[in-house]
């Protein structure tokens, strides 16, 4: 049976039914953080992949001039347009379009912003060396781009390959027993590392994670997810680099399971 793509569209779908105002403030805050900036008044704002449109809505919160939203999934932009008519309904300052980042000839036609964004997005479509170099096509002169990449764990990153390709192929009632099967286990061990810590082991399934999504959404999207590619941290510096880039901002995962988060400056 041939593998399937995993459809993010409808994860970020049910995410939203989730989102209120503490969800918003963290991604808020966690822009602010990692950007260092309190405001992106008078800065354009590209998200590429935007799925829930969460972020799109954190830049509108921080007083972004223009948002542009675009995602591959037409869910995923239905998922956006929920968010926007709630909170900037009709809206000029904000847009979202149906669109790949594989696609170079549409992103040549969006011009140039001050802030890219696409966080954990490039890697899932098929094509990440491509969608890299298209991602930066963007970027204005001393604009930034901010992008999360899976991490390269070696043979542990080509087990979750494989663990990726088996969900898409399972009827869907298999595939929520499949995503249990495998979050118990991962969950267990963290609880047992919380106790010995002598902190509550149950935090994780009460509330919602750093990025908004709530643990269980969160394993269908890491267990699901596929198309599937990862990199080493250095890969990525130097792809950038030897295309005009300097790194302003690098948070690994610590070489486990998860993203690398980069901000680089276009300084050509």
């Amino acid at each position: 049976m041939a593998n399937k793509n995993f459809d993010f569209g409808a994860n970020w779908g049910k995410f939203i039914r989730d989102i209120n105002e503490e969800t918003v403030n963290t991604a808020v805050e966690s822009l602010q953080k990692s950007l260092s900036l309190n405001s992106f008044k008078g800065m354009r704002f590209l998200d590429i992949g935007c799925g829930s449109g969460l972020f799109s809505l954190a830049a509108m919160k921080l007083n972004a001039a223009d948002v542009l939203s675009f995602d591959y999934s037409e869910k995923s932009v239905n998922a956006a347009n929920v968010l926007k008519d709630k909170y900037f309904k009709n809206s000029p300052n904000w847009k979202i379009l149906q669109a790949s980042v594989l696609d170079k000839q549409f992103l040549q036609t969006l011009g140039l912003f001050d802030i890219v964004y696409s966080w954990g997005v490039l890697h899932h479509t098929g094509d990440m060396e491509q969608a890299l170099g298209n991602a930066a096509l963007p970027v204005k002169n001393n604009g930034l781009l901010f992008i999360a990449i899976y991490n390269d764990q070696g043979s542990v990153s080509r087990r979750w390959t494989g663990i990726k390709k088996i969900y898409n192929v399972l009827p869907g009632f298999l595939q929520t027993l499949y995503v249990l099967m495998i979050m118990s286990l991962f969950e267990l061990k963290h609880a047992m590392a919380m106790l010995l810590q002598i902190k509550n082991p149950f935090y994780r399934l009460k509330g919602g994670q750093k990025r908004g999504m709530r643990v269980f959404r969160d394993w269908v999207d890491w267990i699901g997810g596929y198309p599937f590619e990862v990199a080493k941290p250095e890969e990525i510096f130097n792809f950038y680099h030897n295309r005009g880039f300097s790194l302003e901002y690098l948070k690994t995962c610590g070489g486990g399971m998860g993203n690398n988060e980069f901000i680089f400056k276009k300084v050509l």
